[in-house]
């Protein structure tokens, strides 16, 4: 199902304007100070590369972590619409428990990434993404400021009842599924900071069947509601980088179908 075809069926909003581009920033709320992000990947292609592996190789790429998961099956049975609900309410939610979930793993090894360790929000061989600040300036920042600032922006659009209302008979804005698009493509950068800066960091833990199972859950949820770009899984030439070559290597196996 794609979540944006479903628009028509779903919105019922009267007088409401069309979806704001998933490239721009939400607009703030009045009396909310939270940072926005933009869509800044200077790396970002648009082709969908085969599976291969890097120059490098990753441990999250390597067995057995590539293929330790805490989930049997498809995948695809915890991302269906359940029946009778809408869903605009079934992507709210969602989008509420993998903002939990990714702050919770970020929490487990944010110890690690110091401005020291992670300079700059990186995310695969020759990809950092940089923040643009209000002066419209591709800014780099580290990571963990970087995480931080996408973390406040989430939490604040979460509790913004008029972009995520839990009043009942409240309609969701028009602008909402463009916003859950723009609040998915920065949670994946934060599993790509994850896989790409502190994957060795997981595995002292020794959660990475946890992590890779959400990574995978996320992955498949965002394919069957469309909000998954491509785009941010590819880096220099549309070769896959980091988190792409993980995806590719899912997909192949048929983990994501």
């Amino acid at each position: 199902m794609s979540f944006f075809n479903s628009l028509g069926k779903s919105m019922g909003r009267k007088g409401s304007t069309g979806p704001t581009s998933p490239t721009t920033p939400v607009p703030q709320s009045k009396g909310q100070g939270y940072p926005q992000p933009r869509s800044n990947n200077s790396n970002q292609q648009q082709d969908v590369a085969l599976y291969s592996q890097p120059s490098t190789p990753k441990l999250f790429l390597s067995k057995p972590f590539v293929e330790a998961s805490l989930v049997k099956g498809s995948l695809k049975t915890l991302v269906l619409l359940p029946k009778y609900l809408d869903v605009m309410e079934w992507v709210a939610m969602s989008m509420f428990d993998f903002y939990n979930n990714v702050n919770l793993f970020y929490g487990a090894v944010s110890e690690h990434c110091t401005a020291k360790d992670c300079p700059t929000m990186t995310a695969g061989d020759q990809l950092v993404y940089t923040w643009v600040d209000n002066n419209n300036k591709h800014v780099k920042l580290p990571a963990s400021t970087y995480i931080d600032y996408v973390f406040t922006w989430i939490q604040a659009l979460l509790e913004d009842q008029s972009i995520f209302p839990t009043r009942a008979g409240v309609p969701f804005p028009a602008n909402f599924p463009s916003t859950c698009k723009h609040m998915y493509r920065q949670m994946l950068r934060v599993f790509a900071h994850l896989y790409q800066a502190h994957f060795e960091d997981i595995l002292h833990l020794r959660i990475e069947p946890h992590l890779n199972s959400l990574f995978a859950h996320y992955l498949v949820f965002g394919q069957e509601f469309d909000i998954l770009d491509q785009k941010e899984l590819r880096g220099p030439s549309s070769t896959p980088t980091g988190i792409g070559y993980l995806y590719d290597a899912w997909r192949t196996s048929g983990k994501l179908d």
